[in-house]
Parts: C-alpha cells; structure tokens; sequence
C-alpha cells in the first residue's frame, strides 16, 4: 500500500475512539470502546485499553502497522504538557515504525473541527475549558480545572447550581419554582432534603448525575421558564469569558471558534446564547470529529505543516 495512511486516538472520559484514515482523511475505519482516561481506570489498565483498541481497529481496516504513516494521540486527563513520556510509552511498541504525535483531548477536538491548528476551542460538557492555538505558536488553555476548582457553565456547573438553588428555597421557606419542583420529580424525590441521599449515594460518578441536570434545565429555558432560562444564561457568561480571555491572552481576536462537548454541538438556549454572545452568526458546527481531528495532527507534523 502506497497512499499514506494516519492514525487518531480520541480518548475522552466516556469513550475511546481509534479512527485510520486515508491522505484525504478519509477513514478506512473509525473503532470505538470504553473509557480511557487514565485518571479514572488507572495508567496501567489505559495503557492496554489502548493498545488493544489500536490492533482491532488495524484489522478492522485490514492494513499493518507498516502501513501506518503517523499517529497522533489525545487522551484526557493525559495532556502531552504533562504526560509526554506516558503516551509515547503507550504507543511505540506497538507503532515501532511510526512517527508518533502526542497532543491532547483539546487539541485534537480543536483540529478536527477547524480543519487546521490555528484558533479557539470552547468546550462545554459534563466540564469545560477552553484551548486555543495562534498563528505564532503560542498555546494555552483557560479552565478545565475540574468540579471541584472550575468548569463554570458545564453540565455539572448547570446542575449543581439548580440543586443550590433548590436548597436555598428550602433554607429560606420559599415555595419552589416549577424548574425546581421538576427537577425534584425527576428525581423521584418529595422533599428537599432528600438530595442529600440521592448526591451520596456511592452506586455511580457525582458529577455525571449532576451534569444530567443540564438537560432539563437546557429544556425549561426552550420552554420559557424564568429560573432556567436565567441560569442558562449566566452559564453563558462564564463560556463567553473564556473565549474572550483566550483571545486577549493568545493577542489573536480574530480567531475561528470551534465549540465542543454535549453541551454545545447542537442547538440549544445555551449554544445559541454563547454564539451570540461571541458575535458569531450561528453556533458553530465541527469538520471532523476529534479522531480524526488527530490523525488531521499527525498528518501535518509527518509532512511538516
């Protein structure tokens, strides 16, 4: 096999997903399993996932690893700033021959959507952040702190401040708002108080339950409700700030604008809220997904873009 091929690992919190692609980016094949962020299931038990995702997907595109031209690889919670070392180790024995690109979830979803290095990633999901690259080089992140120091305007964000605002209605003796009255049916819960169980009880992540809040409150601001179509708004406001540190900071207020995470890849009163927010005419819509947007990375370091 003459034509190039290229290699994009993807590997966010939820899924892993290994895509093998032609010199048109078009893909031979796109695998996808389990979580891989190392941080959750351990370095070890990531490092195999990996590997092992990276030969089903060769074979599900029927080609070797000699046929392999680049790979570029983005794994959260093991951004090539901290875990270089990490993702070669992973990789090179299994693509001894391989120019290997390191780089990171951000990165990644920012080249695949953009088609190019160059401009502003905003995240929005069960967390966020914002990434962004200019024409000079420069690099640089703001937010993605995680929920416990950040992620304002994120689905947990969204949630907890529901749950708070639920609270604070009860602390205060007022009646809850229909936003608040639906969430707690939602629930399955009759009073206030029972948060308290349903938050801590130890059957599955926090934050993910929490960040399903999101949804309804996205949902009662599409219907005009008061209190949700406030909160949405304020989770607006902090996404906004990102953007507008980024370009401040990377001196590049002409950057494109790629958004991504569930909670902006489609239309809904918070996308649409930030769009206008960022003077964009429409929410913007990615090229590719992050898989290939690291292939996409590994091709342009392999010819030197």
């Amino acid at each position: 096999m003459n034509t190039p091929l290229f290699l994009g690992i993807d590997g966010g919190g939820s899924n892993l997903r290994v895509a093998i692609v032609d010199d048109q980016l078009a893909p031979l094949t796109i695998y996808a399993a389990g979580a891989a962020n190392p941080n959750i299931i351990g370095h070890e038990r990531a490092r195999q996932h990996i590997r092992s995702s990276v030969k089903v997907a060769l074979r599900e595109a029927g080609v070797s690893v000699d046929h392999i031209s680049a790979a570029g690889i983005g794994i959260a919670g093991a951004s090539n700033l901290h875990s270089h070392q990490w993702l070669l180790a992973t990789l090179t024995p299994l693509l001894a021959k391989t120019q290997i690109v390191p780089s990171s979830d951000l990165e990644i979803a920012l080249v695949g959507a953009l088609g190019r290095r160059h401009g502003i990633l905003l995240l929005a999901g069960t967390g966020s952040a914002a990434f962004g690259c200019a024409p000079k080089g420069w690099q640089l992140q703001v937010g993605g702190w995680g929920y416990l120091l950040g992620d304002e305007g994120s689905g947990y964000w969204i949630g907890r401040q529901l749950l708070r605002g639920i609270i604070d209605a009860h602390d205060e003796g007022r009646s809850m708002t229909p936003l608040y009255a639906k969430c707690l049916a939602k629930l399955g819960l009759t009073k206030a108080r029972d948060l308290v169980g349903w938050l801590y009880r130890g059957d599955e992540a926090m934050t993910a339950r929490v960040a399903e809040l999101a949804r309804l409150a996205l949902q009662m601001a599409q219907e005009g409700d008061w209190d949700a179509r406030n909160l949405v708004q304020q989770a607006g406001i902090h996404l906004a700030r990102q953007v507008e540190q980024m370009r401040r900071r990377l001196e590049y207020p002409w950057a494109p604008i790629a958004f991504a995470g569930g909670l902006l890849e489609v239309d809904n009163p918070l996308s649409l809220d930030v769009a206008r927010r960022l003077n964009l005419p429409e929410r913007p819509v990615a090229r590719h997904n992050p898989a290939i947007g690291a292939a996409l990375l590994a091709k342009l370091e392999w010819s030197g873009k």
